[in-house]
């Protein structure tokens, strides 16, 4: 639901990929972000509304994303693709963080776009750091972005693993995301994703940003 940069961007790629995508917007016109050999349905309506769900193919979704510009909007149409039509994968799009906060404890998946944004400039402003980007709803277990000082370039990442006792699910580098494999070495400007036990980024955050003890 939204067909705006982000709804079309993101329709336009699952169809080149082979997906089968419908793309719900209340303005017609809106369809003209997406490109000339776009395969996928067009349904001018509410995203929230039953009917323009069904006419999009909602009952054979296996996912739907709400990226509208509106939170409500978004949240709403988001509650009806799961509750009322049980689509396996749903997310929704909230500018607000205090309410993408609230529908993550209630098992809805947000992208909070001005928080990550946020987040996305700190940690490119600030000296080396860690930060919790995604917790459980139990909160047991969370994903910590961290930034390495310097003196951990050229130490593989089987290192970096044995130190911080967790293990490095993915790393960002160079705007690539790859998974994280034991022959990689830290590299500037990496950004490290590990899976830790609980929300406390501290002792990463703590051990990162000093030299590493490679005697211990």
């Amino acid at each position: 639901m939204g067909c705006g940069r982000v709804g079309a961007r993101l329709a336009a790629t699952l169809d080149a990929d082979g997906h089968s995508v419908a793309v719900i917007d209340i303005d017609s016109k809106a369809f003209n972000r997406l490109p000339p050999d776009f395969s996928g349905r067009r349904v001018t309506g509410l995203g929230m509304d039953r009917d323009a769900l069904r006419q999009a193919g909602i009952k054979d979704a296996y996912a739907f994303a709400a990226v509208s510009s509106g939170d409500n909007s978004n949240i709403i149409a988001a509650r009806v693709a799961r509750e009322v039509f049980h689509v396996e994968r749903v997310v929704a799009r909230i500018y607000d963080p205090a309410r993408a906060y609230v529908y993550e404890r209630l098992g809805i998946p947000t992208v909070a776009s001005v928080k990550r944004t946020t987040e996305s400039v700190m940690r490119r402003l600030l000296p080396p750091d860690a930060a919790v980007t995604w917790t459980h709803p139990t909160g047991e277990v969370s994903l910590v972005n961290a930034t390495p000082a310097p003196s951990w370039y050229g130490i593989p990442f089987s290192t970096v693993e044995e130190l911080a006792g967790a293990r490095i699910a993915f790393a960002s580098r160079l705007g690539i995301i790859r998974p994280a494999s034991p022959e990689l070495v830290v590299q500037e400007h990496d950004q490290l994703y590990f899976a830790i036990t609980g929300t406390d980024a501290a002792p990463l955050r703590n051990l990162l940003t000093d030299a590493p003890n490679l005697e211990a």
